[in-house]
């Protein structure tokens, strides 16, 4: 997929565009995609980066980072991608200009978005706005009861599995591999200490079983705790994954966290046994789990 930054970088030439953030690429958007994939002209993507509420002083949680977000849109099939850089400037700019410069310089004909959507200064531009302004617009009608801030509120509760079913597919977390307290290899259960980007949600604190994989690095189930290790009294947070059968150095590397199931709580020990005892029955879970039904 291509992806650009700024309009000049795209060819104009007849496209079907699907606008929105897209936070998650959840089952309501994907409706949006399929909705451009089969409108005829080349498949494109209007998205904005940061988060526009981010942007207006908003406290919101991210579902994806842009880089996941562009793996996902990509992998359903759309073929080129605008980010609009949101800053308040940009919030000022008024819904004609924003058609004109942002949309109709790409060639947009096609125009796919929520039926809820607004843009522009003081949100006034609609789909009526556009369809006013001559382009074919197409409202995709909501999907009920998903949508990305009902997804946040499950994984603040842990319900995985539920939040699977409203996103299509595991929710994750996604980050780099940092270097850790190296605890887990003396337990016997060395784990990758994944540094997540602070924009994501981060899930309730507990152990999961999910799966793990990266660019380099070969899908591997894993065991995940989430957390601040209070068996050893940590206050700091923590995202750790045990890939089961899974040997090398992971340093640096970039890993996407699958999320199947949540285990247990995070708890204290009364000494190291109990807990090495209780990591291979985490362990023993994580191979018997399945992954959430798409």
């Amino acid at each position: 997929m291509k992806i650009a930054r700024s309009v000049s970088e795209l060819e104009r030439k007849p496209r079907a565009v699907a606008l929105g953030t897209f936070d998650g690429v959840h089952l309501g958007h994907r409706r949006a995609i399929e909705a451009v994939l089969a409108a005829g002209p080349t498949p494109t993507v209007v998205t904005f980066d940061p988060h526009p509420r981010r942007v207006l002083g908003y406290a919101v949680e991210q579902l994806t980072t842009l880089e996941r977000r562009l793996e996902l849109l990509a992998g359903l099939g759309v073929e080129e991608t605008l980010v609009v850089e949101f800053t308040l400037d940009t919030q000022r700019i008024e819904a004609e200009e924003f058609a004109e410069t942002q949309l109709r310089a790409i060639g947009a004909e096609v125009v796919v978005a929520g039926e809820d959507f607004r843009f522009g200064h003081g949100r006034r531009g609609d789909l009526d706005l556009l369809r006013g302004l001559g382009f074919d617009v197409r409202p995709v009608p909501l999907l009920e009861g998903v949508s990305s801030s009902a997804i946040r509120h499950l994984l603040h509760e842990g319900r995985v599995d539920e939040a699977a079913r409203l996103l299509g597919r595991p929710p994750e977390v996604d980050g780099t591999v940092v270097e850790g307290d190296a605890r887990g290899g003396t337990l016997g259960f060395p784990t990758a200490n994944v540094a997540a980007d602070p924009v994501l949600l981060v899930p309730l604190h507990g152990i999961y079983a999910g799966f793990a994989a990266g660019p380099g690095v070969e899908g591997r189930r894993a065991a995940i705790s989430i957390g601040v290790n209070p068996h050893y009294g940590g206050d700091e947070l923590r995202i750790e994954a045990f890939l089961l059968g899974f040997a090398g150095d992971l340093y640096g590397k970039r890993l996407v966290v699958e999320l199947w199931q949540r285990l247990r709580d995070e708890q204290v020990f009364a000494n190291e046994q109990e807990l090495i005892d209780q990591i291979a029955r985490d362990v023993q879970a994580t191979e018997r789990a399945e992954r959430p039904p798409q």
